[in-house]
Order: C-alpha cells, then sequence, then structure tokens
C-alpha cells in the first residue's frame, strides 16, 4: 500500500481525454485524467461513473438538464444515461468505475481507448 499525489500524478498528463490508471480499487479503476473542451455523447449500458473534479470546472450535459460539477464535487452518471462532458477550461477529474467501462461507452470512434495506460 502507498499513498498517491494527485497534483504529481496529474503533472505527467499531456493529453486531453485520455484517462490513465492511477489505481485499483476491487473491481474498479480510479483514474486519473485531464479534460479540456468537448468530448461525445455516450451512455454505458452496465456501469455507473463517478466523475470527481480535482481541479476546474465540469459540465455533465444530459440530454433533460445540464450539472456543473465544481472543484471538490463530484456526481455520479448512472448506467444507461446519455451524457456528454464539457471542459470550457481545463478539468482534472478523479474517475472511479468498473473496470469494464469504456471511455466513449456505447461509441466506437477516434476517442476511444481500448487499452488504458498506467501512471
Amino acid at each position: 500500500m502507498q499513498s498517491v499525489n494527485l497534483a504529481q500524478k496529474f503533472a505527467l498528463l499531456s493529453d486531453y481525454w485520455s484517462p490513465k490508471i492511477a489505481g485499483e480499487l476491487n473491481d474498479s479503476y480510479v483514474k486519473l485524467v485531464k479534460l479540456k473542451g468537448e468530448f461525445v455523447w455516450h451512455h454505458h449500458d452496465s456501469e455507473d461513473e463517478l466523475f470527481l473534479v480535482v481541479k476546474g470546472r465540469l459540465l455533465l450535459r444530459l440530454r433533460d438538464r445540464d450539472v456543473w460539477v465544481n472543484e471538490g464535487e463530484f456526481a455520479i452518471v448512472p448506467k444507461g444515461v446519455e451524457h456528454l462532458p464539457v471542459a470550457r477550461d481545463e478539468v482534472q477529474v478523479v474517475l472511479i468505475e468498473p473496470k469494464s467501462t469504456l471511455n466513449t461507452g456505447n461509441v466506437r470512434n477516434e476517442r476511444t481507448i481500448e487499452k488504458l495506460d498506467r501512471i
């Protein structure tokens, strides 16, 4: 067991929308990711997603409303809920989600990451 310094780990990230594995918890990964701009509309058939904002402000657009997640807050997107993450400025996020979770969910495109790297 060891502690993880989030600031040091986030400093290693240079690409946006490219999550990296920072730890494992039961059958879930703890992922770190920097976000900027708009992602893609998608949903996850079998997995809930937790977005914990470490730095910045994240907008989670849903089909029926928008949810702002401020620094120090988190939001859980339930499985099956279509969402579009948007970061007007750089946002640092911790994701906690099952190992089976694909970053683009039900969508496969150039932003889909099949195999995650560890940091």
